[in-house]
């Protein structure tokens, strides 16, 4: 049974539809950062997925190569997210979706290396045709935050951060959104799939003590 990371860390990927405070460790990602509409058909995040999806699954299918990676052990290819922050805006303003700045990433299983990385973007250039050098190996230490499952199109996000907000401020926190502690999203339904009142996307806040 392959390792899949929304079961094995529920408190991560599956929180309820009321917001929850959790201590987010340091992960590893495949990054690719980007600016504009995220909706724009072929557009830099489209192309950005793509990258995203060609070296996760280089490594996920490694085992199958003559490379090998140390500790490898079969997993499913975790969900995409996204970190999202605009220039002078304070939270978000989703009626202008070109001004949005993101870094759209997914998860690495902590036995690939820098190295495994370089050879997964190498190898996913080579056998799918499609510049990968775009993407990068990042880490980032979340640490404390507020999250909600929030369910229906991204443009209703803002109820759901209100709840967190709400809940934040009741429990002696404050949001701490800032240029290095970014707006995080977590997608766990295909779009192109299931109908937007049906997404189930994990908002995801940077909090401090008040």
């Amino acid at each position: 049974m392959a390792f899949d990371f929304k079961k094995e860390y529920k408190e991560l990927y599956n929180p309820k539809s009321k917001p929850v405070i959790i201590n987010v460790p340091k992960i590893n990602y495949i990054s690719v950062r980007g600016e504009g509409n995220p909706n724009e058909a072929g557009g830099a995040y489209q192309q950005a997925i793509g990258v995203l999806y060609a070296i996760a699954y280089t490594l996920k299918m490694s085992y199958k190569t003559d490379y090998k990676i140390e500790g490898f052990f079969e997993y499913v290819v975790p969900p995409l997210e996204g970190f999202w922050w605009q220039n002078n805006v304070e939270g978000v303003d989703y009626a202008d979706k070109s001004s949005f700045n993101w870094i759209s990433v997914i998860r690495l299983p902590d036995f690939v290396s820098k190295t495994d990385f370089e050879w997964a973007v190498e190898t996913a250039t080579k056998k799918k045709k499609i510049d990968c050098s775009s993407a990068e190996y990042l880490t980032i230490d979340e640490g404390l935050c507020v999250q909600i499952m929030h369910l229906g199109p991204f443009d209703d996000e803002p109820k759901s951060v209100a709840l967190m907000d709400t809940y934040i401020d009741e429990n002696g926190y404050k949001n701490d959104i800032n240029d290095i502690r970014l707006h995080h999203e977590i997608y766990l339904s295909d779009a192109r799939k299931v109908a937007p009142e049906k997404w189930k996307t994990v908002i995801r806040h940077p909090i401090i003590k008040k």
